[in-house]
């Protein structure tokens, strides 16, 4: 084995050259703190609020007199030379699909830039796709050496340095790959902190020797180098060329409502329809792969083995003429219009439902509204089963968990203002996703640093590959859907509240308060499977039945069939990228559709 020289470079020396940067997370913060950017979006919320004032006394020139006109004269500067260019910038950023935020616009660059630069760097150090030991050995015990490597991380530094964040961040897990790299190279260990990615016993103390370690970490270099895989968001793209899902599926023709479109899946050859439809709802803020991400890793291909015939929800990219849609249509229009599709083309079959997160939410008051409907009309609920993934219902600061999102919206959401930023053009992906990372304590972190742990297995990077591409590509949230949903759901709880609204084609019930009561009479059976673990449906949250429906005490672990089920376990948000999670949850959802006992 090559030993380096004991006057040679060592890991501490190398990485104190690039000094202290925000990588380095000094302050030992728990999450990411874009400390920029919550200071010009409190700047501009304070502008925009300022000329909301102004208008409000220019409009009352009887009250103000004079006043209003010099108040008039202020508003019309402020819109030509502050907050209209402001507005524009957002709209052109949310248009093209860019962050409009431009600190996080330029933390993206960076990384970027620090990917790049690491796949550059590490190639040095690989022959035939293996790290090259000789080479790295004659590069780290010479001063022309050290020259290199020192050029190199003084250019990491000056990125790490322009990073507009601070704590727990994506950079800082890609510096943990930088600190990898320079392990391997020199073959020495760090002084003073842990090892980047080593595996720990239960007490606490490094369960790999030091070899281990090193062999361990060239093989997750060399699968990163191989794939160019240092930038998860770019190794995504390339490595499902923009498309994710297994399963084959058509577009249902005459489905198209907007941009909304009934998807309708290919039962595979051999399988033997079972009489059933699955009908599944799908969030308005992510692709709806969630449901078909992969092989092994797919709900679709689950349940289409159980001889379903499968119908989903895919909402497209809303646009402007998508803009002035609300919840009636998202959580109303679109059902009916599908179900009815649905039951055209399949007359004696019963249907099932699933949905996953804000789909659940939304799909619970509908459910009610169609039975209080064909209840009015004399006739039976036609849809008795339902199985909500991680699905909300509940939003109080109390025991739903939902009190620190709740704060959140507080604090950095106008109604207003939003719809002045972004108006036609829709909520961009990114500032869903500023909202969701306040909530989950370091998770740009953990995210990244998980992807490269696992990584020292080939299978595991392409296996992860899908989720990432899903995970990093979300899609635009109508602008007047996206305030519903903010003011009527998250704050208001009206769902709970009994004051959640739906338009109705019989006149006494149109545009009245939901029954969600009237679910038990209506003989409809919910099932909620949840997870101890997740921030974003905190499990206290997703309590559908245990409010309504086919309620039985005693029913969290065991139940008779035709009866409500609730299911919790230590899981997160995402559980179906787990292949083991899926296939427990796909067996136990399967027993609950088909109204047999389930014990867990």
């Amino acid at each position: 084995m090559r030993q380096t020289s004991e006057t040679g470079l060592s890991p501490n020396r190398l990485l104190s050259i690039m000094g202290h940067t925000p990588a380095d997370n000094r302050e030992s913060f728990q999450t990411t703190v874009p400390w920029k950017s919550k200071f010009v979006s409190e700047q501009i919320m304070a502008l925009f609020r300022y000329r909301k004032f102004l208008k409000a006394i220019a409009d009352r020139p009887l009250c103000f007199g004079p006043f209003s006109f010099a108040a008039d004269w202020q508003n019309m500067m402020l819109e030509i030379y502050a907050t209209g260019p402001v507005k524009a910038q957002a709209r052109v950023a949310a248009s093209k699909g860019r962050n409009p935020d431009i600190f996080g616009c330029l933390n993206e660059w960076i990384c970027h830039e620090y990917a790049r630069l690491l796949q550059e760097f590490c190639g040095f150090f690989m022959k035939d796709g293996s790290f090259d030991r000789e080479k790295a050995g004659r590069i780290s015990s010479t001063p022309q050496g050290a020259e290199f490597i020192t050029g190199y991380l003084k250019r990491f530094a000056r990125l790490e340095k322009s990073y507009n964040s601070l704590g727990l961040t994506r950079l800082k897990a890609m510096k943990e790959l930088v600190k990898c790299l320079i392990i391997v190279i020199t073959e020495k260990p760090l002084e003073g902190e842990d090892l980047p990615f080593m595996k720990k016993k239960g007490d606490g103390s490094d369960a790999l020797r030091f070899s281990e370690y090193l062999e361990e970490s060239r093989s997750r270099l060399e699968n990163l180098y191989r794939e160019n895989a240092f930038d998860i968001e770019t190794f995504s793209e390339r490595a499902v060329s923009g498309k994710i899902g297994y399963s084959r599926f058509e577009f249902v023709e005459g489905s198209e409502l907007h941009k909304v479109r009934l998807r309708h899946y290919i039962l595979p050859s051999g399988i033997k329809p079972n009489g059933r439809v699955l009908y599944c709802a799908t969030p308005l803020i992510n692709k709806p792969e969630i449901f078909d991400l992969a092989e092994g890793k797919s709900v679709i291909e689950g349940m289409l083995k159980e001889g379903y015939e499968i119908y989903l929800i895919d909402h497209g990219d809303p646009g402007s003429a998508e803009a002035c849609l609300g919840l009636d249509f998202y959580g109303k229009t679109v059902h009916d219009r599908f179900l009815d599709i649905i039951k055209t083309r399949h007359p004696a079959a019963e249907i099932d439902v699933m949905a996953y997160c804000m789909a659940g939410t939304l799909i619970m008051p509908y459910m009610a509204r169609r039975a209080e409907e064909r209840m009015a009309r004399g006739e039976d609920m036609d849809i008795k089963r339902v199985a909500l993934m991680a699905a909300p219902v509940k939003f109080d600061d109390g025991k739903s968990g939902h009190g620190p999102m709740r704060a959140v919206i507080r604090r950095y959401y106008d109604p207003w203002l939003m719809q002045e930023l972004y108006g036609p053009v829709n909520i961009p992906p990114q500032v869903i996703e500023f909202g969701m990372r306040e909530i989950q304590p370091g998770v740009e972190y953990t995210v990244a640093s998980g992807f490269f742990e696992r990584d020292k297995d080939f299978r595991d990077l392409r296996d992860s590959a899908p989720f990432l591409y899903w995970l990093t590509h979300g899609t635009r949230f109508p602008s007047r859907a996206h305030r519903e949903w903010i003011q009527r759901i998250f704050i208001g709880n009206e769902i709970c509240g009994g004051t959640y609204c739906l338009p109705s084609s019989n006149p006494a019930l149109d545009g009245k308060p939901v029954n969600m009561n009237v679910l038990r009479e209506a003989g409809v059976a919910i099932f909620d499977y949840r997870g101890r673990r997740d921030p974003i449906a905190p499990a206290g949250s997703c309590v559908a039945s245990e409010l309504w429906g086919q309620v039985l005490d005693g029913n969290i672990e065991i139940t008779r069939g035709w009866l409500n089920r609730t299911i919790e376990k230590n899981i997160g948000h995402i559980f179906v990228v787990s292949k083991q999670l899926l296939s427990e949850y796909l067996k136990i959802v399967s027993l609950f559709f088909r109204g047999e006992t389930v014990t867990t």
